[in-house]
C-alpha cells in the first residue's frame, strides 16, 4: 500500500531533493519565473508557497524558518520585503505550473513555473547588475 507518499521522489535522495528544492525555491524567488521539468515543478509549487506565507507573516521567527531553507540572505530579504506584502491579501495560490512542451533531447515534460503577479523586469536582473559592474570595473 502507498500510504504517506505524498511526494515524488524524482530519483533522489533525501538530501539531494532537499538541496534540489532549496536552489530552484531561491531562483524561483529571485527570478520570479524558471522553467524546470513538469513533475519538478509540481513539488516546488508546495515548497514555494509556504516559503511565501512565512513572508506573509513576516516575523523574526518565520525570518528564521525561510532563512534555513534557502540559501542566500538576498533570497530571503525579497521574500520578507517584496513578495510577503505582494501577497499579503492572497489566500494562497501565489504560484501557477504552466506546461511547456517536451524536451529535444529526451522528451522529458517541461513547465514554467511562476509567480502569479510576478515582475517582469525581475527575471534575469541580477544577471543584468552583475554585468554591469563587471563592465564598471573594467572601464575605471
Amino acid at each position: 500500500m502507498r500510504h504517506g507518499a505524498g511526494y515524488r521522489r524524482l530519483n533522489r535522495t533525501h538530501e539531494h531533493r532537499k538541496a534540489l528544492f532549496a536552489n530552484m525555491a531561491g531562483a524561483l524567488i529571485e527570478h520570479e519565473q524558471i522553467k524546470t521539468t513538469l513533475p519538478k515543478a509540481k513539488d516546488l509549487r508546495r515548497v514555494v508557497e509556504k516559503l511565501i506565507t512565512l513572508g506573509k507573516r513576516g516575523d523574526l521567527h518565520a525570518r528564521r524558518q525561510a532563512g534555513s531553507q534557502l540559501k542566500t540572505d538576498a533570497q530571503v530579504a525579497k521574500l520578507f520585503a517584496v513578495l510577503g506584502p505582494r501577497y499579503k491579501d492572497r489566500q494562497g495560490g501565489c504560484v501557477r505550473v504552466l506546461k511547456a512542451g517536451f524536451r529535444y533531447g529526451d522528451m522529458a515534460p517541461m513547465a514554467i513555473i511562476e509567480l502569479v503577479d510576478r515582475d517582469p523586469d525581475a527575471k534575469g536582473a541580477s544577471d543584468r547588475a552583475r554585468l554591469e559592474a563587471e563592465d564598471a570595473a573594467e572601464t575605471a
